[in-house]
């Protein structure tokens, strides 16, 4: 008996050291994320948190988290085993924030000023339902049975769809929703985002208020040989900067959004490893630093949180888009935009059409064109924050494709020569089982040339 409890307790020890040397380090970006994402879904979109945690958060490690919910002060906690507790405040406006202990939650903080649009336009020009259209070269039947069989059925989880909406030729032909969400359901974009980014910077181009082919003004690089870099070069992923982006790890990518008060700040810390233009790697640190260099180009925070809804989101009507900030007040243009899937594709139809929304010009056709130009080095796969098809990665979709892109699957599909755009929504992605060619290629064959 003594033997097998010094065995038990050899066990023990070795089982703990193993916990601490591989878990207890992540626990911090475990309850952050968890904390963030019940926050963010619970107040964005009221979602309860059962449904949360059994959908957005059904993550390995992030499962761990035991999550509480106060809705009086509208905030959330997470910990792991009752260690490393997080917490996410929201604000109406502004959405949730992942803080720490030195967050001031007393200090006065703005909201961005937003136009909605309003008009009796049906969708996706306005907010009015979609007007009935019959194509007659589109086969509906198999149309349907392409979205249809995107979706899981009898409670599966290896497609985890929650939202498919297809625009063409303008008019809304197809549109299908998880149980649990609907045409009102704001859903998180991930790196879709980058995307919205990259819209600002056009617009303060079209407006000849920035040069992106100048070196980027930050003053921390004019003493080294990051002086060189240019806007452009950030907009490209291929500045040459020294970045990991790793998210089954410890990695620069989940420290910064789940432990960083500046998240720009980041990314403009670490030395370049490269030339510019020469070693093209995906970085959502160099978006944040994108955001934070918008943020210079306006003489007020107000005028900075005013801008991209001005600009662009409220422009086209994406009128349920959220983009939350990080604790410098700086828009984490890298990953937390939230918006319906009708809104999104909004989006999708504003570079569909070269920058016109409905015969004004938001953004200038060379924009649009550079956008969609692949990446030095990125062997056609990326543009001007982004993802391109020029290199064959869905090899039966059109290689004119070009779409927004985030984490869990996410994907705003422009295709402009079948004037269409296919909005996918949802839990999984390529690398985790859906098969996204094959969902494309049966939407794009439904459509009769």
């Amino acid at each position: 008996m003594k033997k097998f409890l010094k065995v038990l307790a050899l066990v023990l020890i070795l089982a703990f050291l193993y916990f601490g040397f591989t878990t207890y380090p992540k626990l911090d970006l475990i309850s952050g994320f968890s904390a963030k994402s019940i926050a963010s879904a619970h107040f964005i979109d009221n979602r309860p948190k059962e449904l949360i945690e059994k959908t957005d958060n059904d993550i390995k490690m992030i499962d761990l988290a035991t999550n509480a919910i106060n809705d009086a002060e509208k905030f959330a906690t997470s910990n792991v085993y009752g260690l490393k507790e997080r917490k996410a405040i929201y604000r109406e406006g502004l959405g949730a924030i992942l803080i720490n202990d030195d967050f001031d939650i007393s200090k006065p903080y703005l909201l961005p000023k937003r136009t909605k649009l309003v008009n009796n336009l049906p969708f996706p020009y306005g907010n009015n339902e979609p007007k009935d259209s019959a194509f007659a070269n589109v086969d509906y039947s198999k149309l349907k049975k392409a979205v249809d069989d995107s979706f899981d059925k009898n409670g599966g989880k290896t497609k985890r769809t929650r939202a498919v909406v297809v625009l063409y030729k303008d008019k809304l032909i197809a549109e299908k929703y998880d149980t649990e969400f609907n045409k009102d359901s704001k859903i998180l974009g991930w790196s879709m985002t980058k995307s919205i980014t990259s819209s600002a910077f056009g617009v303060l181009a079209k407006q000849g208020k920035i040069d992106i082919y100048k070196p980027a003004p930050i003053a921390e690089w004019k003493n080294d040989n990051r002086k060189i870099i240019t806007i452009n070069d950030l907009l490209h992923m291929n500045s040459g900067l020294e970045w990991e982006e790793n998210y089954s790890t410890i990695c620069d990518a989940t420290k910064m959004l789940f432990q960083a008060e500046d998240m720009g700040k980041v990314q403009m810390d670490k030395p370049a490893q490269f030339k510019p233009n020469t070693h093209w790697n995906y970085s959502s640190g160099t978006t944040n630093l994108l955001s934070r260099i918008l943020k210079a180009q306006f003489k007020s925070q107000q005028e900075y949180l005013d801008f991209w809804y001005s600009a662009v989101i409220d422009k086209i009507g994406m009128n349920s888009m959220i983009v939350e900030q990080d604790m410098s007040g700086t828009f984490v243009g890298s990953s937390y935009g939230w918006a319906t899937a009708r809104d999104w594709s909004k989006f999708g139809l504003l570079y569909l059409h070269k920058g016109n929304w409905n015969g004004e010009q938001i953004l200038d056709e060379s924009w649009v064109k550079y956008t969609a130009t692949p990446t030095n080095t990125s062997e056609g796969k990326y543009g001007a924050q982004f993802w391109l098809n020029a290199g064959g990665k869905f090899p039966d979709v059109p290689r004119d494709m070009f779409y927004c892109s985030g984490y869990q699957g996410q994907m705003v599909a422009i295709i402009p020569s079948l004037d269409m755009v296919i909005v996918r929504m949802g839990l999984k992605e390529e690398e985790q089982g859906f098969d996204f060619n094959g969902f494309l290629k049966g939407i794009i064959e439904s459509v009769k040339k």
